[in-house]
């Protein structure tokens, strides 16, 4: 089978026969890789790592496919990114941000799912006439988009953030942040800020962690407890919990990424704040 990768414009060869060119570019002989692959199953004490000639011939020639342990063998041996000969399978990591919205998860957690990613889709030059200032169709003033190592975006990375995305059964903070959204966390702000607040979106918004999993909510403090407070138009009722035994504060929501549509409402049978619906 022949994969293509449609941002390069580039039909790629068949991954077998890829795979025996960088063979033959490095110099190997089957029985190379035979030998080396044998090291790498004796250190991890798995003969699933090794490698015997049959087998690399058939993979090579018959396009059989490799298994998750001679595919990292053959990275090892090949000084590969064992990423970049998943994509010539047709498994290509990049694509995992964009495939994520095809699962809805009922429970809001934590994503560690693109922490593996190592290039990004990103817009490499703006229209001269973008405007910052002004509400626009941002899709129109993209001139050009290109794949960048995510290595070049480390300057602009810190520990400080993680990430989460709300359940499509949560919610908690709806309609601020609908079911759906993707969320980022100021870890270093997880210390609950008392005061009076002009209006709903100045208040500090806390990603939060319980017993149950884990819930964005509006907190306060009350001795050893803390109060998760749910927006006054979602159906969830406030919860009292005892801090930091049942509930500990992650850090503060600081940015979101959410859609408009494709939520679902809750049963009818929902409406009432009682409904245990936090999750």
């Amino acid at each position: 089978m022949i994969f293509a990768l449609p941002w390069r414009g580039i039909e790629m060869l068949p991954a077998g026969k890829s795979l025996r060119l960088l063979r033959e570019k490095l110099g190997l002989t089957m029985r190379d890789v035979e030998n080396s692959s044998a090291r790498i199953a004796q250190k991890y004490l798995n003969e699933e790592f090794s490698i015997a000639p049959s087998r690399l011939s058939d993979i090579e020639t018959k396009g059989i496919l490799p298994s998750i342990y001679r595919l990292y063998s053959l990275s090892v041996i090949y000084r590969q990114d064992v990423r970049e000969l998943m994509a010539w399978y047709g498994v290509d990591m990049n694509n995992l941000a964009a495939d994520l919205s095809l699962v809805s998860l009922r429970r809001s957690h934590v994503s560690d799912a693109l922490t593996g990613l190592y290039s990004a889709h990103v817009p490499l030059r703006m229209d001269p006439a973008f405007d910052e200032r002004r509400t626009t169709n941002l899709g129109r003033m993209v001139e050009q988009w290109g794949l960048v190592p995510l290595a070049y975006l480390e300057q602009f990375a810190t520990s400080d953030f993680t990430y989460g995305y709300i359940g499509s059964e949560d919610f908690t903070m709806y309609p601020i942040l609908p079911p759906g959204s993707f969320i980022q966390v100021d870890e270093s702000k997880n210390k609950i800020v008392e005061g009076s607040w002009r209006s709903e979106y100045e208040r500090p918004i806390y990603f939060v962690e319980t017993r149950d999993g884990y819930t964005c909510c509006w907190c306060s403090m009350r001795h050893d407890e803390i109060i998760l407070q749910s927006h006054p138009l979602s159906p969830v009722p406030v919860r009292i919990l005892r801090h930091p035994q049942e509930a500990e504060v992650l850090g503060q929501v600081v940015g979101v990424a959410m859609k408009l549509t494709e939520w679902h409402a809750l049963d009818s049978a929902s409406g009432s704040k009682a409904t245990p619906a936090l999750n």
